[in-house]
């Protein structure tokens, strides 16, 4: 793959994370779950992509990352986007080098998705 590529690849899942994140705050598996979900399944971010991304994005100052429990009750790093990164975001959807996705991102948050998942499976 050609550098080009990969350098637009690296930025469009750094914008589709921006996207998610700014739903509120997310830990890596619940993002990836979203990401899924909003591409009908067209997406599937596995984790040697992900957390390299969510590091970077966290490297520079668009994401910020804080320890929490998770609705499973282990520890997880929630990411949440900064003020640099809701500007980054908006700077990139005006340029018009937003993710070109047609799919929707719904208002509902990935932690709130998933438990309700879990509810109807139980």
């Amino acid at each position: 793959m050609t550098e080009s590529k990969q350098e637009l690849l690296r930025g469009t899942l750094d914008m589709l994370v921006l996207k998610v994140v700014a739903l509120g705050p997310s830990h890596g598996y619940a993002i990836a779950q979203r990401l899924q979900q909003i591409s009908k399944e067209f997406f599937q971010v596995h984790q040697g992509s992900l957390y390299p991304a969510l590091h970077r994005l966290e490297d520079k100052g668009w994401l910020q990352a804080e320890w929490k429990e998770s609705e499973t009750g282990r520890q997880a790093k929630f990411y949440s986007l900064t003020r640099k990164g809701h500007k980054q975001m908006a700077a990139e959807i005006s340029r018009g080098k937003g993710t070109r996705s047609r799919a929707p991102i719904p208002s509902r948050t990935p932690n709130r998705r998933l438990r309700s998942q879990k509810k109807l499976a139980a």
